[in-house]
């Protein structure tokens, strides 16, 4: 079931951070990168960090999450999405099919959704091409390492 998550609650501020962990360990593999951003996360940075998270729970057990920020919390334009993540143990299991259906009919009033991911991430890049995103631009962040930006356009 998916819901919103507060940053308020120890407990799941701490199994986000655990889920990030274990997610994006696999993409620093994927990508041969190390430094993604969640990676270098403390529980205060991401207590703080302006973000909606909506996770998917079973049984009190944060399985996946997909966070969100506006670019103007009171008149957004567009909504990024900063972090997609499940857990390796529930990989092909439509978790994150289901977190990305739900944040996207959330803010269906949003003309435009942003997301970037490593190129060389297949499972993100198939999942959020599946959702109609589409490339924009790619940039090198590190030597060897290209991250792709994807826009979905949802009010044209």
């Amino acid at each position: 079931m998916v819901t919103l998550c507060s940053l308020e609650d120890d407990d799941i501020v701490s199994q986000i951070w655990r889920l990030q962990h274990a997610a994006y360990r696999l993409e620093a593999e994927l990508i041969g990168f190390d430094e993604i951003p969640p990676l270098m996360d403390t529980l205060d940075t991401l207590r703080s960090c302006g973000e909606s998270f909506y996770g998917w729970l079973e049984e009190g057990e944060l399985l996946g999450a997909l966070a969100v920020q506006s670019d103007s919390p009171d008149s957004p334009d567009s909504l990024t999405l900063t972090r997609m993540m499940v857990h390796p143990d529930h990989f092909r299991k439509g978790i994150a099919d289901s977190l990305m259906k739900h944040v996207l009919n959330e803010y269906q009033n949003i003309p435009l959704f942003i997301v970037s991911t490593g190129t060389l991430n297949t499972p993100a890049v198939t999942l959020y091409r599946k959702h109609g995103f589409r490339p924009v631009s790619a940039a090198e962040v590190a030597p060897g390492v290209e991250l792709t930006t994807y826009h979905l356009h949802k009010l044209e």
